[in-house]
Order: C-alpha cells, then structure tokens, then sequence
C-alpha cells in the first residue's frame, strides 16, 4: 500500500498505547474554530465532525501536524454520534473488529487522564447468549478467537447465565459467551470529550462549511474544495458515517457503505432493573440489544428487510415486535413504558467491518466499462474512513487507525492491508467474509427509493424522536 504520509517526522508513536505525551507544544495555541477557510492552507483536512472525524484530526494533531482543519457542514456531532445506543463491545466476529473494539476501549479509559474528559464509558459487562446448538458451536469458535487475541470472554453455562442477569427470563438460553470488561458510554459526553480535545489540541473546526470536492494534480491531492472556499493542503481523510458514500462521491470515489433507520428506546425505570443485575446483552437472531439505562432499560433494533435510507420517522408496528421479543427474554419490561424514543440513520458496510484506506478512482483508460474487478487508482494523500456502524464501539480505533495510514500509510492498531475500498467488486461485493457479530442489516447498500422498497409494508408513524442518548 503506498504511503502518502509526510516526512518521518511526523510519524506516530506507537498507537496502541494513546498518551498524553502526543498533546502538541504549548505553542500551538487553538485558533478560532469558525475562521473564513478561504485562501487557507493545511497540513491535513479531515471531512466530517462524527466521532471518526473529530477523533482523526485530534490524533493527526497529535501525531506532529502543525495545522488540522476540520469540516463539518453541520455542528460537531449533530449527526449519528449523538444519536447511538454508546454500546463498546470488544467481542467480536473476527479479529479486526477484537482488535479495534478493545483499542477504542482502552482509549475510553485513557482519556480522562490524558484530557481532563472523558466519555462516560462505563464497565457493565456484555452477555452474548446462545438459543440453539448452532449458536453454541459457532459462539465456542469465536471465544477461542478472542481469548487467542488477550480478550477476558470466558463461557457461561446457562444456570451461570441466568444467575449473572436474574432480570432474564430463566432457562431460555444454553448459555453464552461473557465479557467483564465490555460497556458502554454516553454519546452526547463523547461528543463533548471530542470537541474539548479538538479545541485544547489546536484543531480548527470549520462548522457548517460543507465539502464539495478536491482538488488534484498527477494523481496527488493538493487541496479541497468547500463552501466557504478552498483550503490547500497534501492529506486528506473523508469521513462521514451514514453519508460516508456521498461525501466520498463527491470526490470521485466510490464508497460501497449504506444507511439504514435505527431504532432506540429508553423504558421506564423499575427497581429489578438496577445495573447491578443488568449486564448488557445482544440476542443475534432478532437483532435486538440491550443495557441499562437511569434506572431502566435501553434496547436498540435493526430491521433487516428495510431498504436502505434516510431515517425520518420510527416504524411502530416493527418496534412492537420487538418490544414483545424483550418481554419474552426480560418479563419485567412487559408492562413498561417508554420515557425515549428515536429513529436515527446508522451506517454499515456489506461485509459489516470498517473501510480504513486510500480513496480509489476508476482508472481513466478502463472507461465506463462495467468489469467484475474494475481497475483502480489510488488518489495519493486521500484516505476514506468508515465504521461501518460501529462509531461508538470502534470509532477512536479507526479514527487512530486511518491517521497512521495518511501518515505512514499502516497502523499498529490493526492491519489495514484487507479492509481497504479494493476489497469490493463493482458490485459492492467484499471478499471478506462478513463479521457474524453485527446488527441485520439490508445486503445492499443501495434502494431504488430513500424508504420504500418492494415487498416491506413499513405503516410509518411520524414520531418526533426523543433526545439523544
């Protein structure tokens, strides 16, 4: 993978350890964050003030550039950032999502000594139950996995289980995978932390400025465009959760990642779902999870027959079915009340892993020809970010992660070299297989229309959705 980073200088430290000894030189003073960005130059540009984003620039900052621009063509997480369920999983289905959930997790725990802030991440534990002999063999597989990788998941026999979360209807599960050390956070707190270390780091944050294009000269990024003017500079990464394909295709680039409505609700309190007896929980099969929540329960859910598209409004007769599936595995939420409710976009992936890499271009001799493998280009000092819909779980993980590859063009958080844009056919099809671990999301990324699709009888309320989480 070519390198489009800049000279050795500026080269991170070792990146799976975040530390305060990165912070910039006390005389790089935050500049205004809200600065015209016309006739402006950059080190670095970072599209996008989700939590990918904002954390990018804050490492790149960090890493050594002297000047980091930020763009957001709305407010630091107005987007899906504080809109999540804040879930941190490190259990997951293959070994990049392990590796980049417990960096992220450690980088949670880290930052309040290396920013005075830090995102309320919670340790609640995570229950990963089993409901039939498949779910067994395939749950025993992925422990052997995470245990090979430094992870603490160890079994629980199903009496074990129902003992470890007594709100969970007994005898319905043949036990589970465990891990002590996953949680939770508080989304609108981390969008705090991370606008708190991009101002304190001396990132300039252009707010609503809005990305329109780059601009390039032999193959080689030399600035963007935005709505308040241009900005020179030799590094850029594009990021964007849920708008991650539009923002990428106004540069050109073809970025295979989808949205989708996400559903989240908050019940009532109740005295048997203190958090002392809730750890969180994920039942795959209906693609619905759990965790506690100010005394009750918040439980979150992905409709695999809807079309991919913008979320506007929460489908009711969908969240019934799943407040029923709930009220089968937690009794005591049967006769609970809702205190929030929202729908909110989530982004993902075909193959449900990240996209860390350089942006790729048709190359121009192959025309607009349609091949299975089209050839492509790499834009050099361009570098597309996703989470494929894990922001909270392993967004400071990517974020690290698509830093060193701007810079170095590799990363010590994880290995880059299969989770870039050339893992895609032209169809959109990875040649990764999918992480088992995820929500049930559509298996396209595109619709014909942004909520309709054939054969899905939504009967949409339009609900106001409550606050953020």
């Amino acid at each position: 993978m070519p390198s489009a980073g800049p000279a050795a200088s500026h080269r991170p430290a070792a990146s799976h350890r975040p530390a305060a000894s990165h912070r910039p030189a006390a005389s790089h003073r935050p500049a205004a964050s809200h600065r015209p960005a016309a006739g402006t130059t950059a080190d670095a540009v970072v599209v996008g003030g989700g939590t990918v984003g904002a954390w990018c620039a804050y490492f790149l900052r960090r890493s050594g550039l002297d000047r980091v621009v930020l763009v957001e063509k709305r407010t630091l997480g107005q987007g899906a950032s504080s809109r999540a369920a804040g879930v941190v999983r490190t259990q997951g289905g293959s070994p990049w999502a392990v590796r980049l959930g417990e960096w992220s997790r450690r980088f949670y725990l880290s930052q309040h000594d290396e920013l005075g802030i830090d995102s309320g991440f919670t340790p609640q534990g995570y229950v990963i139950p089993c409901f039939t002999e498949a779910d067994v063999t395939a749950a025993r597989e992925r422990m052997s996995m995470q245990n090979s990788l430094g992870l603490n998941v160890r079994w629980l026999e199903p009496a074990q289980l129902d003992s470890l979360n007594p709100t969970l209807a007994p005898g319905r599960t043949l036990g589970g995978t465990y891990c002590a050390e996953d949680g939770y956070l508080t989304p609108p707190r981390n969008v705090t932390a991370y606008a708190v270390a991009l101002a304190t780091s001396g990132v300039q944050v252009r707010e609503r400025v809005s990305f329109t294009g780059l601009e390039v000269t032999g193959g080689a990024v030399t600035g963007v465009r935005t709505s308040a003017g241009p900005i020179a500079a030799p590094l850029v990464v594009l990021t964007g959760g849920p708008e991650i394909a539009e923002v990428a295709g106004l540069a050109g680039v073809r970025v295979p990642a989808g949205g989708v409505r996400h559903q989240v609700a908050v019940t009532e309190p109740h005295p048997d779902l203190d958090p002392d007896r809730v750890p969180m929980m994920f039942d795959l099969a209906a693609g619905l999870y759990w965790r506690p929540e100010e005394g009750g329960l918040l439980f979150g859910m992905s409709n695999p027959a809807e079309p991919p598209g913008v979320a506007a409004c929460v489908d009711e007769p969908y969240l019934e079915l799943m407040r029923r599936r709930l009220a089968e595995l937690v009794p005591v939420t049967a006769g609970l009340g809702l205190r929030r409710l929202w729908a909110a976009t989530i982004d993902y992936t075909p193959d449900h892993l990240p996209i860390i890499g350089p942006a790729l271009v048709r190359n121009d001799a192959a025309g607009d020809r349609a091949e299975p493998s089209p050839v492509l280009s790499p834009i050099r000092g361009v570098t597309v970010a996703s989470a494929g819909g894990a922001g909270m779980m392993w967004g400071p993980g990517v974020a690290r992660a698509a830093a060193d590859v701007a810079l170095t063009g590799a990363s010590e958080v994880v290995d880059v070299a299969d989770l870039g844009l050339d893992r895609f056919d032209a169809a959109g099809r990875s040649k990764l297989g999918t992480d088992p671990i995820a929500l049930p999301f559509p298996e396209d990324v595109q619709a014909g229309s942004p909520l309709e699709g054939p054969g899905h009888d939504r009967h949409d309320h339009a609900v106001a959705p409550g606050p953020p989480a």
